[in-house]
């Protein structure tokens, strides 16, 4: 299984975060956001590139921006 930062997931794929290239800010405002090291996540929307990335985690749908998909590394599953 491939290791792939979130923002290049194709809409509807699903996958298990394995970390965050980030400092300790961007860690803790994904956190508030529930997305952290060990969770499965599904891609739902979003452009190539730009805009917003709107992922959902359980029963929570957040939008996070490009580049902090970037910075979430995800093994596909």
């Amino acid at each position: 299984m491939a290791i792939i930062n979130l923002s290049s997931m194709r809409n509807g794929q699903t996958g298990k975060v394995t970390g965050v290239s980030g400092g300790f800010g961007l860690r803790r405002r994904l956190e508030a956001l529930g997305i952290r090291v060990g969770i499965n996540i599904t891609k739902v929307s979003g452009a190539t590139r730009r805009g917003p990335v709107v992922v959902r985690t359980g029963n929570t749908t957040v939008a996070v921006g490009h580049g902090m998909a970037r910075r979430i590394m995800v093994e596909v599953v």
